[in-house]
């Protein structure tokens, strides 16, 4: 049994402190107030004190509370029946079904050792032509969705969550509105998809620390699928609230704070996330999809500048659209010459094109007078931006292949596409009379 700590020695927002033996970094401890217990988590060790992350806040807690510590840290239920169900940032549920207490797992383990992995090499299948045919997500991946506030990042994970070809969707929400947390719900509810599908939802009037529990309840119950064989989509949003939500604790704890304000350890601690993406060479594989907000716009910011040095490429999300040009899957060329023969050649060949269009455009804009190949590009570059650079696009990547030679076909000759004669000669689309 462990001790029970009748003084609290220091109140500090929602930390408090305790002198105590024993205890292990990252130990969960029961708190005792006039309101009931309340669930901590030990944050800081330094000689005998302890510093603890009350979940419920530190609001109603006195210096003569009681702590009892548990021996053990936050661990999560796992089973099948989890799918369909939703959760909270510490694993209770959000639903209001049965709580599951069966087969506990204990979260934020290390990541999986290199020689259980294998070289990414199947793709992940969307239906989202700005995904699928230009910037192939591949199983085991891990790629951040760079935006701003206001984006439909929260749209497209919804849809990436029921279009997905995968066996099980993992959503973990951090920071999220009430409104963002039941449009996911009522998304996959509506979808379909909900049944495949098991959510762990803090919103923004939760406890922080329960913020910072979301990726790792996620990929703990994700890598126990995935070494059941099974393939895992593992979808989070907002990392930026995440890392707030560090640099919350950090500044209660005095820490000193790194570029603005950020713990010094902001990239470890992304990257101890991100690294638990994975192709297991005997099982199922985890892929990570996380949307990461950038303050103003700016890529430099700390969050999204750690997160590039992390992950393998990236989507932007401007406009409502997925860009073509900052966009970036690393590791697409891995499975995109196994897709069909001509997909690298119009992957490369729209995007040059509409490369063209771009600067056709700016012309335009400046007034200067359009020859008969800008109003092609003009042509071309309205129907790209409609037909395939759209959200509401849903279609396979093989009509994707085949809309990209439509559209060519509409907008230039062939020997204007740049494309090899014999791709031309196979997939030109034949122009019927009538």
């Amino acid at each position: 049994m462990k001790k029970v700590y009748s003084r609290i020695e220091s109140i500090t927002g929602n930390v408090i402190a305790v002198k105590a033996s024993d205890v292990k970094y990252g130990e969960l401890a029961e708190v005792s107030t006039r309101f009931g217990l309340s669930l901590a988590e030990v944050i800081r060790l330094e000689d005998d004190l302890v510093s603890l992350q009350v979940f419920a806040g530190g609001r109603g807690i006195s210096t003569g509370d009681e702590v009892r510590f548990l021996g053990n840290p936050m661990r999560v239920s796992f089973s099948d029946d989890l799918l369909g169900r939703i959760f909270d940032g510490a694993g209770e549920p959000r639903d209001k079904g049965p709580a599951l207490k069966e087969n506990l797992i204990t979260i934020g383990g290390p990541s999986v050792n290199p020689a259980k992995r294998i070289i990414p090499r199947e793709m992940i299948r969307t239906g989202i032509p700005m995904i699928d045919l230009f910037n192939t997500l591949v199983k085991s991946q891990k790629l951040p969705i760079f935006s701003v506030s206001g984006e439909p990042y929260n749209q497209l994970l919804a849809r990436i969550a029921m279009q997905a070809q995968v066996d099980i969707i993992i959503l973990g929400g951090m920071g999220l509105k009430y409104d963002d947390y039941l449009f996911f719900k009522e998304a996959l509810e509506e979808g379909g998809a909900i049944q495949k599908t098991i959510m762990f939802v803090h919103t923004a009037a939760d406890p922080v620390v329960e913020c910072l529990m979301v990726p790792d309840i996620s990929l703990a119950v994700a890598e126990r699928f995935a070494l059941k064989g099974k393939n895992v989509l593992v979808l989070l949003t907002d990392m930026t609230n995440f890392a707030d939500s560090l640099k919350e604790i950090a500044i209660t704890q005095e820490q000193v704070p790194s570029n603005r304000g950020y713990p010094g350890d902001l990239y470890s601690q992304l990257a101890s996330r991100y690294e638990k993406a994975v192709d297991f060479s005997d099982a199922g594989s985890i892929t990570i999809l996380a949307v990461t907000t950038m303050p103003g716009d700016d890529v430099t910011h700390p969050v999204p500048d750690n997160t590039g040095y992390i992950t393998e490429g990236q989507f932007y999300l401007r406009g409502g659209r997925i860009e073509p040009f900052g966009s970036l899957s690393r590791l697409k060329q891995q499975v995109n010459g196994k897709t069909r023969a001509d997909h690298r050649a119009i992957m490369d060949g729209m995007i040059k094109l509409y490369s063209s269009y771009k600067d056709s455009l700016e012309k335009k804009s400046m007034g200067f007078q359009m020859s008969a190949w800008d109003k092609k590009l003009l042509k071309y570059g309205s129907r790209f931006e409609a037909e395939m650079m759209d959200l509401s696009v849903n279609i396979s990547l093989e009509a994707a292949l085949d809309k990209g030679w439509e559209i060519l076909a509409e907008c230039f000759d062939p020997e204007e596409t740049g494309l090899r004669s014999e791709l031309i000669e196979k997939y030109w689309p034949v122009k019927t009379a009538g």
